[in-house]
């Protein structure tokens, strides 16, 4: 579908599909996407196969970001994986695991034609697959996971039992106590395995690396990788021909910012998140113990000018309304928030309208969502405070520890969040926020839950909520400094 004149075939047709041809390239459940997708496809499953796929991608980023063990990001993955790209064995019974590794399969290809436009995305693309890969390699059934390696070409050579004899001595030493005469090795150019040669696990010999059998894995590793790198390459000299889609274009752009702010969850509020019956005369007290950052300074901000500037006045409406705060509610905060500042009869002229407006109950009459991580970060007023005080640490700090310090952040904290800051991991650094103010809880690497980053402020609120309702987190009183 995307290789190409061939790979990045998507012809119109009548509907609003991308139109191609099966070819059934779905056999086993480790794939190494040498051949592209072809079967119709709505815009929307282009799009959704894609998040899926890139919420994953970007947990594994996370991963790397936090330092994560390999056991803590194999386990992050798997459960990830669980919930939105699942990818069941051949032998898995009442499921339809053809259309999973479709789902898996397109998913792939339309990221790679999100990542694939410069060398810095390209590289951590091929790094977040990868991982993936090994992941699902080292959790595949063993009998399956030899069928799909015997279906493919892997650029190795089997080492026969007469040049095994001839190093026996070099060889011996790899296995240990092993049999030599039941150990397989594999002959590969030694520059394929950087990892293995920087590590003494093989014998070079003749630009070679003799590789055992109990090593295998690693050359498949960078034989996934090589051709993945190879393939985007081809598909960035061949993007053109999508860019004449416009459908796509701004589905491709959004795709790309994936990684900087975390794919915006498929959380939704709910009673259940936030409770019934949130008052203006409660906004002030859970601002206190359950917001984020990027809603505390507009809190903040809000209680000491009496006054927001439109795009402050509209994330923080959309994010209290999503929260629980009904209209009327929201009549009321906000009249009592200007106080000191315009009178009624000024308020209702040129507030109340926008306010009613953000509801649904004027103009368009749309119920619009709150902000997300990725809305904020490209927000130039008002959006999210990591990246917009990035250049200004000791601001950083300063909203930080007037902040939290009261819910436990201490200044000795501040080193390892600032880093993810200047790694411009601001999703990351606002999850290691939440994990230090609800330590009580919530160990270190769990972010959310299940290992899952903050990707909306009401998710951060939402959960923070819930984990006081269960009893886990103290019910304090703080003051702002």
């Amino acid at each position: 579908m995307f290789q190409a004149a061939k790979q990045l075939k998507l012809q119109r047709n009548s509907s609003d599909d991308i139109h191609s041809v099966d070819n059934g390239n779905t056999s086993y459940r480790l794939n190494l996407y040498d051949q592209p997708p072809l079967y119709d496809v709505t815009v929307e499953d282009f799009e959704t196969s894609a998040l899926d796929r890139l919420r994953i991608l970007a947990e594994i980023e996370s991963s790397a970001a936090r330092n994560r063990s390999w056991d803590e990001t194999k386990q992050v993955t798997i459960t990830q994986c669980g919930k939105y790209l699942p990818l069941n064995s051949n032998s898995a019974l009442g499921i339809d695991v053809q259309a999973e590794r479709k789902k898996d399969q397109l998913g792939h290809f339309v990221l790679r034609l999100a990542f694939c436009r410069s060398e810095e995305l390209r590289r951590r693309f091929i790094r977040a697959e990868t991982t993936l890969f090994k992941v699902r390699f080292e959790t595949d059934d063993s009998n399956e996971r030899r069928a799909f390696l015997n279906s493919k070409e892997f650029n190795w050579i089997s080492v026969s039992d007469a040049e095994k004899t001839k190093y026996e001595s070099q060889l011996q030493h790899f296995i240990g106590k092993g049999d030599l005469d039941n150990e397989a090795f594999y002959k590969v150019k030694w520059t394929t395995i950087p990892d293995l040669v920087e590590k003494r696990k093989v014998f070079l010999k003749g630009g070679y690396a003799y590789v055992p059998a109990r090593e295998q894995a690693s050359i498949i590793y960078a034989a996934f990788e090589e051709r993945l790198e190879a393939a985007l390459l081809a598909t960035s000299r061949a993007i053109p021909l999508v860019d004449e889609d416009t459908r796509l274009n701004p589905i491709l752009d959004n795709l790309a910012q994936g990684f900087i702010a975390g794919v915006p969850s498929d959380w939704v509020a709910s009673a259940e998140h936030t409770g019934d019956g949130i008052t203006a005369d409660m906004v002030d007290s859970l601002a206190k113990k359950h917001f984020p950052l990027c809603m505390r300074v507009l809190h903040q901000s809000l209680q000491k000018d009496h006054h927001l500037k439109h795009f402050g006045r509209l994330h923080y409406g959309l994010f209290l309304k999503v929260l629980g705060l009904s209209i009327d509610e929201a009549i009321a905060f906000w009249r009592k928030s200007f106080a000191g500042g315009p009178g009624s009869d000024k308020f209702d002229k040129e507030y109340r309208y926008n306010i009613r407006h953000s509801f649904g109950l004027e103009g368009r009459r749309m119920n619009y969502p709150a902000k997300n991580c990725l809305q904020l970060h490209s927000a130039h007023e008002a959006g999210c405070p990591y990246r917009q005080l990035e250049s200004s640490p000791e601001n950083l700090q300063s909203a930080l520890l007037s902040s939290y310090s009261a819910s436990g952040l201490t200044i000795n904290d501040l080193p390892e969040i600032l880093a993810q800051v200047k790694k411009k991991s601001y999703h990351v650094a606002c999850t290691r926020v939440f994990e230090i103010t609800h330590s009580r809880s919530v160990k270190k690497g769990e972010g959310l839950g299940d290992g899952e980053s903050v990707t909306h402020p009401n998710q951060y609120a939402a959960r923070s909520i819930e984990l006081e309702k269960e009893g886990k987190e103290p019910k304090m009183e703080v003051d702002f400094v």
